[in-house]
């Protein structure tokens, strides 16, 4: 297995196609709201921001499909071990389906439940569960898409990836248009589009899976003990608990969040939906960097190379930082322009403008955040991953509570101290996890 040097130039190259499919992200979310915004129907509107809570809290409870594939199938390919790499990626999917049929049959409760705990209104709930209601049929194939984004984001082969994310946002967006305005199907419209999106997407990566593996190697697995070694399975599980703790801790933050522009009122909750865009983009293109520090630190811990994790965090870390003032700078300057492009609703206009500050900080304070999630990912030191979150969303929840008489100013601003409580407690402890790397020996 050839890997390229690990120069600026690669950083880059590895990185600028998961900037392409990370960006196609928010900006499928940003054509979601755009699409119910231009109905003029706030409450709509709202009800696809409460929706889209309850669905990425669910679904991303199991986002460590996504993380733990790329530090373990990273850490297989630096050691040079080809039917583990692509066991983990059996692995993953035969997860994802499992779960992801588990959480169709359990939607009613699930929703029930999630509904029980956020604020809203009659109609502003009966909006949000329509939209939950039709996405969560594609709760199989969006795990599985999970599985498989983290395991050619741990191979480097984020062309690939991009490709598969192309498909299934232009997909995607395309639906939502059609089933919206063509049909006027409303939040189940957006929703539709999505769950049938997502089915696409990952019947495409199937077969590019089957295409990077090698069909020859795949059908090996068949009779390949590894795939249900013991001690490989123990450590699959062990360290996709601690992430889906980790995962569910920061749902929980976000969710209290949106609860608390849903306890403000409709047009808070509105416009901090069409804020969260701009954090959304900042968030998913800044990832590209972490994902690329994901697969490099772990190929190199798979190699047990100290220097070259030394100097992949360096790197990636050059361009985080580039990125995030760039972001920064971009939000102050027409960000006020782009909530017009968003929502025709005056009101949610206007209780949207007072906040754009908060929103472009958070470029800057999430970027050191985002980047040591994809060190420890790409390391797989879970456990330290797991109990950081858990810390940075207590002292949320505590900040959040001590600066609610500010209304949506303390929202805010709790929020933008989250990424910084998050990036003390795991660089706290970086460190000291480097140290656990044993220095590459020398070659005689």
């Amino acid at each position: 297995m050839t890997r390229p040097a690990l120069t600026r130039r690669a950083i880059f190259a590895q990185a600028w196609p998961i900037i392409l499919g990370q960006a196609s992200i928010p900006l499928v979310g940003m054509v979601d709201i755009f699409v119910i915004g231009r109905t003029g129907d706030a409450v709509a509107l709202a009800g696809v921001a409460l929706g889209s809570v309850v669905i990425t809290f669910v679904f991303w409870a199991f986002g460590f499909l996504r993380m733990g594939m790329t530090g373990m199938t990273a850490q297989a390919y630096g050691s040079d071990n080809r039917d583990e790499t692509n066991a983990m990626l059996v692995r993953g999917l035969a997860i994802g389906h499992v779960v992801g049929l588990a959480l169709v049959f359990l939607q009613y409760p699930l929703a029930q439940s999630a509904f029980a705990l956020l604020a809203g209104g009659e109609k502003l709930t009966d909006a949000a569960h329509g939209y939950v209601s039709v996405r969560f049929f594609g709760a199989p194939a969006a795990l599985g898409f999970f599985a498989l984004l983290g395991w050619l984001f741990g191979l480097g082969r984020t062309r690939a990836a991009l490709a598969l994310q192309i498909a299934m946002n232009a997909a995607n967006i395309a639906l939502d248009i059609w089933f919206v305005w063509g049909l006027g199907w409303g939040a189940r419209g957006v929703a539709a589009g999505t769950a049938i999106a997502e089915w696409f997407a990952l019947f495409c990566g199937i077969a590019i899976a089957l295409h990077v593996g090698g069909w020859v190697n795949f059908a090996r697995l068949r009779h390949y003990a590894l795939l249900f070694d013991r001690a490989k399975l123990k450590r699959l599980f062990t360290v996709n608990f601690d992430i889906m703790v980790r995962t569910l801790a920061l749902l929980f933050l976000f969710a209290w969040f949106a609860n608390g522009g849903a306890r403000l009122d409709t047009e808070q909750l509105a416009a901090n939906a069409v804020l969260d865009q701009f954090v959304a983009v900042s968030a998913y293109v800044l990832d590209a960097f972490a994902f690329t520090a994901e697969a490099r630190v772990g190929a190199a811990v798979g190699r047990s190379d100290r220097p070259e994790v030394l100097r992949a965090i360096r790197l990636t870390g050059e361009f985080s930082l580039a990125a995030g003032a760039i972001f920064a700078l971009a939000i102050v300057l027409f960000g006020g322009a782009i909530i017009d492009v968003i929502t025709t609703n005056e009101a949610v206009r206007q209780a949207a403008y007072p906040y754009l500050a908060f929103v472009a900080l958070i470029p800057l304070a999430g970027m050191p955040a985002w980047l040591l999630d994809g060190i420890y990912i790409g390391a797989t030191w879970s456990r330290a991953f797991r109990n950081a979150a858990l810390a940075a969303t207590a002292l949320y929840v505590a900040t959040d509570l001590a600066l609610r008489p500010w209304g949506a100013t303390g929202l805010w601003a709790a929020m933008l101290l989250s990424y910084i409580y998050r990036a003390f407690a795991l660089g706290i402890l970086l460190p000291a996890r480097l140290r656990t790397i044993a220095p590459r020996a020398p070659a005689s």
